[in-house]
């Protein structure tokens, strides 16, 4: 399960910088944020 949430997180948040060069500051930034939420390294709201 920790891997499959690493991935998800992985391609949030690289998701979140292709919006960030797009343009979309704002859904860049909170795809970044959530990718680091579901992710299991650091802080993750499945902990």
């Amino acid at each position: 399960m920790g891997f499959i949430l690493w991935i998800i997180a992985v391609i949030l948040v690289i998701a979140g910088i292709f919006q960030l060069f797009k343009g979309e500051t704002l859904w860049g930034v909170v795809l970044i944020i959530v990718g680091l939420a579901v992710g299991p390294g650091g802080y993750s709201i499945f902990k």
